[in-house]
């Protein structure tokens, strides 16, 4: 029988070494495809060579030439039909990918009637255009004829097939066992999941005591892992656990590999790897993205994010979660919601119901509620909740907001004192446009629409996902205070807000003016009222076991420009405790054909600030680490690694602040109103920096560059 790929192939599975009688029905080796007829236009003129116009890479074939029906793209529709030929082994072998669909297939066709059937194994977004061995048991026809047929019927996404290296052979190609398991008693903390980078993706399902607990979609690694992905079974010490994988290769030694124990596997250098952030958070292992959840409760910083703990890339979106009492020193708890038979879970917020509205308190401790959106079908909004801030329960009333429309998420809530209630910003694809829905809560439990704000105001298109929402006062007066919507891309409106509606002033006012940042969150709760916000860092690790991380805390304001009140971002005081050793070059002014006043200088993390005086300096330029940064001085602008953005001189003085880690630059300028978020992955041994004016020459009223210690090895 047949066995449906049921996940995405990433890598090449090598066929296997026939024996000598095996028979080529067809290695689509030649410019067209003679004797086979061509219906329709899917297939083209003749076999392709590998990856078409438009379409992933195309791996896993034999040779140079392939079927590959995605000539004039997924939509296009065809046929291919072999001419007769005699069944004369016991197997027919065959190469193939692509699309899963009854309206894509390679038959066999015996009598008039198709005996067998295959298709590829993609059926939803993502994915991979590799071809993986397959196979038919045909003994029962020996010595009919028969034909073969690839059928492309199918348009959208995956409507197309790849077919290559048809034979008949008497020995069964090595293939896969569905629902291969392998079970063990919970005697540790974790189970060491082998991954490889870019393998195919297995769904891999934990039951505990034959109950399913979660399900993930892993890169297993069928012989030698890149790395061990630990899975936390802490919770089911003593019971039974089954990993079961919907398909494995005959040969994979994934299963046979899992080890348990109390700690992680090849630690040793953990926080220490050559592409890890030294002041930037990010994850002992895996993939993350947004910043989710953040709060200050019970004395420390909480930051949830979503997590991929099983994929260098994204995918299996759980809740990971990490603590800080100073914002600079964080510890990994483990991740906290799994995806569930509601969905993975997407992104959202936190609060603490201090007045306990929601019930969930217990013995006069007010509750760290959790809000998230379980992106399953529908898509809905959930909560989960603490009192200690470690163990979290899922809301047995979950959902609490329902599907407004498909792909409705990312929940924020506040507290809104003076109408005393809870408001939700939830996107919402409404009527073809970004909009923000806001909801309104006594209890976090129950809520219900309040308004709609779709950005009908000056300023053009509106927000668009993972929106934030908070009241900041201009220039620190408090009878002066505006409201703030931001959107992912840290884009926002100024507006007021009586509980119920937003009233934007102006929309799309640009956030931060670099590149690699996204879905940023401010900190609910913290006692100072600082506004404190931090985000994704698009931060790209290849050969790390882990990818991504967030960028350094920011603390948000409004000030007063000539414009009207703008968002102005600096970094966190708290990171001044990784200072280690402080330079001030004693430079006045420079000039071209100067010194180097950095020269002496070498460091690996810095921190550098400078005020100058432009005077008749055309650019004023910074090399930290071959990382480049030049201030136009006629143009008021600011460049980082060779990107643009506006950068006002402020009261005749400009004012930078940049901070340098491992994976690129942070770069405040204009007093916080420019910031350029840059990832660039610097070269070790490069530690020089430099520091010069072209064209002219600027007064320096102050400098000071700071080596920094690592965050991860604070002593």
């Amino acid at each position: 029988m047949h066995t449906r790929l049921a996940i995405a192939l990433t890598t090449i599975i090598a066929a296997p070494a026939f024996g000598a009688d095996e028979i080529l029905i067809a290695d689509f080796e030649r410019d067209t495809y003679a004797p086979w007829t061509v219906t329709g236009e899917a297939f083209g003129p003749g076999p392709s060579r590998g990856t078409m116009p438009g379409q992933m890479h195309v791996d896993g074939f034999k040779g140079r030439g392939l079927v590959n029906s995605f000539f004039k793209g997924d939509d296009s529709l065809g046929s291919l039909a072999s001419p007769e030929f005699r069944i004369e082994r016991k197997f027919i072998a065959f190469l193939i990918g692509g699309g899963k669909s009854e309206k894509l297939a390679l038959q066999l066709v015996v009598d008039g009637k198709v005996v067998r059937s295959a298709t590829g194994p993609n059926d939803k977004h993502g994915g991979s255009e590799a071809l993986a061995q397959e196979s038919w048991d045909v003994a029962e026809f020996a010595g009919k004829t028969a034909t073969l047929r690839i059928v492309d019927d199918a348009k959208g996404s995956w409507g197309h097939i790849n077919v290559d290296h048809i034979i008949q052979t008497d020995v069964k190609p090595k293939s896969f066992v569905k629902d291969a398991e392998r079970t063990l008693t919970a005697t540790s903390r974790y189970l060491h999941i082998p991954i490889k980078n870019g393998a195919p993706k297995r769904v891999v399902t934990l039951l505990v005591d034959g109950k399913v607990a979660v399900k993930n979609d892993i890169e297993l690694a069928d012989a030698a892992a890149d790395w061990w992905a630990p899975m936390d079974v802490s919770a089911w010490r003593g019971k039974s656990l089954t990993l079961r994988v919907d398909k494995l290769h005959e040969d994979s030694t994934a299963l046979k590999s899992v080890e348990q124990s109390d700690a992680l596997r090849d630690a040793a250098n953990l926080y220490a790897e050559p592409l890890r952030g030294q002041f930037h958070f990010s994850p002992k292992r895996g993939w993350n993205n947004d910043p989710n959840g953040c709060v200050f409760f019970n004395g420390e910083y909480h930051l949830f994010f979503q997590h991929n703990p099983y994929g260098w890339g994204w995918g299996n979106m759980h809740w990971g979660h990490a603590v800080s009492r100073d914002l600079v020193h964080w510890e990994e708890l483990g991740d906290k919601l799994l995806p569930d038979d509601m969905g993975p879970m997407f992104s959202g917020s936190a609060v603490v119901d201090w007045k306990n509205t929601s019930g969930f308190g217990k013995d006069g401790k007010p509750p760290l509620v959790l809000f998230y959106t379980a992106a399953g079908n529908p898509t809905t909004q959930c909560l989960a909740y603490s009192t200690d801030g470690r163990t979290f329960t899922k809301f047995s009333g979950n959902p609490i907001v329902k599907e407004v429309t498909g792909g409705n998420r990312d929940p924020k809530v506040i507290w809104h004192e003076p109408t005393q209630q809870w408001v939700m910003t939830l996107y919402v694809e409404w009527q073809k446009r970004h909009t923000i829905h806001f909801f309104t809560s006594p209890n976090l439990r129950e809520w219900k629409l309040a308004s709609i704000s779709n950005g009908d105001a000056p300023g053009g298109r509106f927000l668009f996902e993972c929106p934030d929402f908070f009241e900041l006062p201009v220039d620190g007066d408090a009878a002066r205070k505006k409201w703030v919507l931001l959107g992912a891309d840290s884009a926002y409106a100024l507006g007021t807000f009586d509980g119920k509606k937003f009233l934007p002033d102006v929309t799309r006012l640009p956030g931060h003016r670099g590149k690699g940042f996204y879905a940023a969150q401010s900190f609910s709760d913290v006692p100072d009222g600082r506004r404190i916000f931090i985000g994704w860092w698009q931060t790209e690790t290849k050969g790390m076991p882990f990818n991504q991380s967030m960028t350094i805390p920011l603390e948000l304001r409004l000030t007063q420009t000539d414009d009207g009140p703008r968002m102005t971002f600096s970094p966190v005081k708290e990171l001044e405790t990784l200072r280690t050793k402080t330079h001030r070059p004693d430079v006045k002014s420079l000039k071209p054909g100067d010194k180097n006043p950095l020269d002496a200088i070498s460091a690996e993390l810095v921190e550098v600030r400078v005020e100058f005086e432009p005077s008749d300096a055309k650019e004023v330029v910074f090399n930290i680490r071959d990382i480049m940064i030049e201030y136009d001085v006629q143009k008021q602008e600011l460049s980082v690694a060779g990107h643009r953005a506006p950068a006002p001189l402020r009261g005749g003085k400009q004012r930078l602040v940049i901070y340098c880690d491992r994976t690129g630059a942070e770069v405040f300028a204009s007093d916080g109103l420019c910031y350029v978020p840059m990832p660039f992955n610097t070269k070790p041994d490069n530690k020089r920096l430099f520091f010069e004016t072209r064209g002219g020459a600027a007064k320096v009223n102050a400098l000071e560059v700071h080596e920094l210690r690592s965050a991860w090895h604070p002593k």
